[in-house]
């Protein structure tokens, strides 16, 4: 991992192809906003945000620790953030003992690489698209008319085999995120079949 200066970087679960699909769709129906890009849909675990290289390997390290075990994923629902004024459309994910003790360790991993991470309740959702400030009347009508006829949104839930350290670049049409190193999971007892 030599990438040579300051990057802004998060910790994330990649989602499958399918489920991809599933999310792309949800988002060919939205009536405004500005839908994510496949390529950048995810689960985030911790943001990290700007580190300088050497940052980056220590976390690295300490991120290649980590033992868990592989676990499924259900995303459940939509919902918004923002208030009255929504800002962001995110699939939600149901509760997750599994997952929620990742990203303790994630976080633990941060601190043990010196990296401070902003203390705050982890909400684990996937962003699907973003809303400019002050939307109107009408759209926030065709909002609330959309999250009502997906309110039973429930694809079918994925496993999650690794997680992810990415960096993330801000160009013009929007950032793009670039896997630098994954971790995997190890396998549940209940993947084994004996024969």
């Amino acid at each position: 991992m030599r990438y040579g200066r300051a990057m802004r970087t998060f910790v994330a679960l990649e989602l499958p192809d399918v489920l991809l699909d599933s999310l792309e769709k949800v988002q060919g129906r939205l009536p405004v906003g500005r839908a994510s890009k496949r390529e950048t849909l995810h689960l985030t675990l911790a943001f990290v945000g700007e580190l300088p290289e050497e940052r980056i390997e220590a976390l690295h390290e300490e991120l290649s620790l980590i033992r868990a075990v592989a676990f499924e994923v259900q995303l459940s629902g939509l919902g918004t953030f923002g208030g009255p004024t929504p800002t962001i459309l995110f699939a939600d994910v149901q509760q997750n003992a599994a997952l929620a003790a990742l990203h303790k360790r994630v976080r633990s991993a941060l601190r043990k690489a010196g990296i401070s991470a902003p203390r705050e309740r982890f909400r684990p959702h996937v962003t699907l698209a973003r809303f400019r400030a002050g939307m109107a009347a009408g759209d926030q009508q065709r909002l609330a008319e959309f999250l009502s006829g997906h309110a039973a949104f429930a694809p079918p839930p994925f496993r999650a085999h690794h997680f992810t350290l990415f960096r993330s670049i801000l160009y013009p049409d929007g950032p793009h995120h670039e896997a630098m190193s994954r971790y995997p999971l190890i396998p549940g007892q209940d993947q084994w079949v004996l024969t």
